[in-house]
């Protein structure tokens, strides 16, 4: 017996329990309620999907191509859209997450208006981002199972048990829109009380990976901007343990924590850490900072801050920010022992950003990382903020250099001219961008791939080829041929608005409810028809 058939025989047998009172339900209308509701609550939802990204996490030790991707959303409706064309074109959501972007929900969800990526905007956006993006997943999975219904009430009415069996076993096979979230929280919002209590919010929404920074919160920045300030270890560990507690309590055991490090663009910390003795983490931490050694308090100034560091007194530069300077040159170092200690004090995976997409770079850092810990694992940026094209270019450019070839009809200035884009240098570079993905993923040790800002960027794109359009010469013929045309087309089930609002679902329960009585709105005067 199919678990579909099952679920049905079970609720036959609860409403017939309750004799002649339940005569109008339907056990089979609860049965299809039950499997378009398959998640009653966010933590069942980030247990789920916890389990989901451990045995891909898993997967990928055993195997570097078995790497995950995902995008980011900034809107329900963005995040369903991009798992109903993965289920569309790929046919499964295996290793396809969606990334929840804290500069999206600042520059688009902020009830100040669009905010820069400075943690300023509201905190409770977070979770209902998350609870919003996981209430359209759960209706995507509701719309579809219901067209899956109605093709088994046609099959049936039409007696053809071949349509019937094959239908029935689509049903007893959906694999749900439902996939795991890596959710960023910033630098947590506060003090790692404050970390502990957004992050409980974000779990009971659904989160099951939560990805914290290393900055100081209130001087948080975007991680391609200047001005970055760290935080000491010893801060940074209380948060990822404040994170670990909240999933404890709320019973998501394997929850996922993403340590984040912005040292390799941050010069500059807010204060000099507490150190005990020789060599521990405080005194790591000391030890890049920028400054003199001294020899007296003679070589001391009004305001001065003198620490004990590599067995010498140093006085640390200090700006008039009270911020303080790191040594020149030192990001890398202090990224290595960033992911290294993230690791051994509570973090899953790591996250490093950086200044361009580099697989040689990033390979440099995880092998070292990797010394100690052999199965680091990164999540990492694939960000808009990088010029992907002239980054690439560059790339092989500096390499064919290096190879001797002859570059006289290149010029490394303007590289990103449209020039050359039909040149074996431009296709070289396209290539490299292609495969970036899967060559970081085997050699630099990057589990997860994202976008971090993908639809904020083609909304404006297509909003703008549209308003050129529309408003121009072409009028409605911009709206129809650029947009109708092409979803009809391409099989876009957006052009059935109305379907994806939720109307058929809602028709579906009207004839549950009321029987023959129902009021449809799909009737044969709905202009959906012509789709």
């Amino acid at each position: 017996m199919s678990a579909y058939q099952q679920t049905i025989k079970t609720l036959e047998q609860t409403v017939k329990a309750q004799g002649t009172a339940w005569n109008a339900i339907s056990a089979e209308y609860a049965a299809r309620m039950q499997l378009q509701n398959r998640f009653k609550t966010g933590l069942d939802i980030a247990q789920y999907t916890a389990d989901i990204m451990r045995a891909d996490m898993a997967a990928y030790d055993a195997d570097s191509s078995q790497y995950t991707q995902s995008l980011g959303c900034w809107h329900g409706f963005i995040g369903q859209q991009k798992l109903i064309a993965i289920k569309k074109h790929f046919g499964s959501t295996k290793r396809r997450y969606l990334y929840l972007s804290g500069w999206m929900i600042a520059a688009l969800r902020s009830e100040f208006g669009p905010q820069p990526d400075q943690s300023m905007h509201e905190k409770t956006a977070v979770p209902a981002l998350i609870e919003e993006l996981y209430t359209f997943l759960r209706q995507a999975d509701a719309r579809e199972l219901g067209g899956l219904f109605r093709e088994l009430d046609a099959a049936r009415a039409a007696d053809d048990q071949t349509k019937v069996a094959a239908v029935q076993s689509k049903i007893d096979n959906f694999e749900t829109h439902v996939v795991p979230i890596i959710a960023d929280i910033d630098a947590g919002f506060g003090n790692a009380e404050a970390t502990y209590l957004l992050a409980k919010k974000m779990i009971e929404a659904g989160a099951c990976a939560i990805q914290i920074e290393n900055q100081v919160s209130d001087e948080k920045q975007c991680g391609h901007q200047d001005g970055k300030v760290t935080v000491p270890h010893a801060d940074f560990l209380a948060k990822i343990n404040a994170v670990r507690y909240a999933f404890l309590e709320l019973g998501i055991e394997n929850g996922i924590i993403v340590a984040r490090t912005d040292s390799l663009g941050a010069g500059l910390t807010k204060q000099i850490a507490v150190t005990n003795e020789p060599g521990d983490l405080g005194d790591l931490y000391n030890s890049f900072l920028d400054g003199d050694y001294i020899q007296s308090a003679d070589d001391i100034q009004n305001g001065d801050v003198v620490v004990k560091a590599n067995g010498k007194l140093l006085k640390p530069k200090r700006l008039q920010s009270g911020l303080f300077q790191f040594k020149p040159g030192s990001g890398v170092d202090r990224v290595v022992l960033d992911c290294i200690t993230s690791l051994q004090h509570g973090a899953d995976l790591l996250w490093i950003e950086t200044e361009k997409p580099h697989v040689g770079q990033i390979a440099e850092m995880v092998d070292r990382i990797r010394e100690v810990v052999p199965n680091a694992k990164l999540v990492y940026n694939n960000s808009p903020s990088f010029n992907w094209t002239l980054n690439f270019r560059q790339q092989v450019f500096d390499a064919w250099q290096k190879e001797g070839k002859d570059l006289s009809s290149y010029d490394r200035a303007k590289l990103m001219s449209v020039d050359y884009d039909n040149t074996a240098l431009g296709a070289e570079a396209d290539e490299r961008i292609r495969t970036f993905q899967a060559d970081a993923a085997k050699r630099a040790g990057i589990f997860h791939h994202l976008i971090t800002l993908p639809t904020y960027h083609t909304a404006a794109l297509s909003t703008d080829n549209l308003a050129k359009e529309y408003f121009g010469e072409a009028g409605m013929l911009g709206y129809v041929k650029g947009v109708q045309r092409q979803e009809i087309r391409q099989g876009i089930a957006c052009v059935k608005h109305q379907n994806m609002s939720g109307s058929d679902i809602g028709d579906d329960h009207k004839e549950y409810f009321a029987g023959e009585a129902a009021l449809k709105a799909a009737g044969k005067d709905n202009t959906m028809n012509q789709f």
